[in-house]
């Protein structure tokens, strides 16, 4: 583990090592995320978002954020699904509101009609 991280002495590990749902935006110690290609035998050619400050100085094993590309998306995608069922829900709980609501109006509606029919027959 590299020493220069720039972490402060101050801050745990487990405050750094927090996972990241989604794409990272910035990393923990401030610096923005930049998207890079692996180069290892174990993963060649494979995306990931990487600390810009950990990428310049080619930190290893540091608590700066890291993360797969394809990860990342997935957690973005499970999220986004998560949302659109929410909406769908407010959607179908708003529609069947306003449907009520309509129910209700055109039932006056229609016994006032009703009622003003009678009185011009009567």
């Amino acid at each position: 583990m590299s020493n220069s991280s720039g972490a402060s002495s101050g801050t745990s590990n487990v405050q750094q090592r927090r996972r990241v749902v989604g794409v990272p935006k910035t990393c923990w110690c401030g610096a923005s995320i930049v998207a890079l290609i692996s180069k290892s035998a174990a993963n060649p050619y494979r995306s990931y978002y990487r600390c810009g400050y950990a990428a310049s100085l080619k930190l290893i094993d540091d608590n700066h954020n890291f993360k797969w590309v394809d990860e990342a998306l997935l957690d973005e995608i499970e999220r986004l699904a998560v949302r659109m069922a929410v909406l769908e829900q407010t959607v179908s709980q708003i529609t069947t509101e306003s449907m009520d609501h309509q129910k209700i109006v055109f039932e006056r509606m229609q016994m006032k009609l009703e009622k003003e029919i009678f009185e011009r027959v009567v």
